[in-house]
């Protein structure tokens, strides 16, 4: 059996965090989550996701703070990175991209559309349109 790509979700509410994780391993990915920024930066160090589905708004340091960190590390430049936020400000968004954000999608969002998003990041061969 061949494994299957890792999604880490990062999010301080409860119901997102479970409603998130359910519909990546629905969609066959191997998931893995965290309610703070600091927990996520420590599950990445241990192992590297292949994706992480990253909320702005986190007790501590913030989604954009995560970011930042992981994209001055040379071994986290290419991992592809998610920003989820209830706030759907232009200005945001704009930040979030310029940190090196791959995408960024505003809550609530359709399911499937996000799963579609992950799995055309994820370079999914049966998602080339």
């Amino acid at each position: 059996m061949t494994s299957a790509l890792k999604v880490l979700v990062v999010d301080d509410e409860p119901n997102i965090l479970l409603s998130l994780e359910f519909l990546m391993q629905q969609a066959g990915f191997d998931v893995a989550t965290a309610e703070d920024g600091e927990t996520a930066l420590s599950q990445i160090s241990q192992q590297t996701p292949d994706l992480i589905l990253l909320d702005i708004s986190l007790p501590g340091i913030s989604g954009f703070e995560v970011l930042e960190k992981l994209r001055r590390q040379p071994a986290y430049q290419r991992l592809p990175i998610v920003m989820l936020t209830a706030h759907g400000r232009e200005v945001e968004r704009e930040k979030g991209l310029a940190l090196g954000a791959d995408d960024y999608i505003t809550k609530p969002f359709s399911t499937q559309l996000l799963v579609e998003k992950v799995k055309q990041l994820l370079g999914d061969p049966l998602l080339k349109s």
